[in-house]
């Protein structure tokens, strides 16, 4: 039987982040501060570490590692649109927008995880895509039901469809496409990455069904959803905007769920949201203000899963 969530995180500590001008292009959750870089990257530092430690304190284990200033990578702290590691032993690497988003990907870091006792018995690697100017950011662009065999994909810049199909080929997958949209001055554009307007989780699906204009496509990822019965929590797209749709389901101490978000996150939700998602799981939320600000992505995006085996 496979597992929708973990116990293990990989997170990566930034030494330069900042606003990333090449992805600004097309994630609108970015917004500039008039604040030097050093001290941005002092507080996301700061944001970081305290959300580490909420996570451990919880008894998920987080493994980190330091982001370093030779590559500048303003958005590593984002690794879960690179890479993703399977049950099977299988790492996938991925195509990514921002041509200063690839020099993410490090081969140290797998090496690492087998240090630890992980095994990686295969790389698959999409990265050639990129050369062709199509890409699919990790599980920022795909929400995985890996129970059901679902892969939900909200289309986008950064979520070709064909590659996106591809995928759900070689991973056995069963594609759920549609495309979710934000008003950008009086236009309906398409939101960068799905993890941003939809969470999974185990027995819950946290959505913001408001951003899927099509209403075929809406019904389709509501039925497909209920089918698999899952409870749909929805959420308002100001909700959203507070990257509520931004979360991750994990496995803490003594096998207790819990369901993590940032603090503003959290506090953008109502009472009996909160309420629905507590029937499930509890809630761990952390402040990440200046890495949502600057970086456009929040919680979810900071976690990259390990369900790697070990012997």
């Amino acid at each position: 039987m496979k597992k929708q969530i973990t116990d293990t995180i990989l997170m990566v500590r930034p030494v330069n982040f900042r606003m990333n001008e090449q992805t600004a292009v097309n994630n609108y959750f970015q917004e500039d501060l008039d604040v030097r870089n050093t001290e941005i990257n002092h507080k996301a530092q700061q944001e970081f570490d305290q959300f580490v430690q909420v996570l451990r304190d919880h008894g998920v284990n987080v493994i980190t590692v330091d982001d370093t200033k030779e590559r500048d990578t303003p958005d590593s702290i984002f690794p879960n649109n690179w890479v993703s590691f399977h049950e099977d032993g299988t790492v996938c690497l991925y195509p990514m927008f921002a041509e200063n988003r690839r020099k993410e990907r490090r081969e140290d870091i797998l090496a690492l995880l087998e240090e630890q006792g992980f095994v990686i018995d295969h790389v698959m690697d999409y990265t050639a895509a990129e050369e062709e100017g199509v890409f699919l950011e990790g599980t920022g662009s795909i929400l995985l039901d890996r129970v059901n065999q679902k892969a939900y994909c909200a289309l986008s810049e950064r979520a070709h469809e064909e590659l996106f199909i591809e995928f759900c080929e070689d991973f056995d997958c069963f594609p759920v496409i549609f495309t979710a949209n934000q008003t950008v001055d009086g236009q309906r554009l398409p939101i960068y990455h799905t993890n941003v307007m939809m969470a999974m989780a185990e027995t819950f699906a946290v959505i913001c069904l408001a951003t899927i204009d099509d209403k075929k496509e809406r019904k389709n990822v509501v039925d497909h959803i209920k089918k698999d019965g899952k409870e749909i929590i929805d959420i308002t797209v100001d909700q959203m905007y507070h990257f509520a749709g931004n979360m991750l389901q994990v496995i803490g101490a003594d096998d207790q769920r819990y369901l993590v978000m940032s603090s503003a996150a959290y506090n953008s939700l109502r009472k009996d949201q909160i309420a629905a998602i507590e029937k499930h799981c509890s809630i761990i939320h952390s402040p990440l203000d200046t890495i949502e600000t600057c970086g456009g992505g929040s919680a979810r995006c900071m976690m990259a899963e390990v369900f790697l085996p070990r012997p």
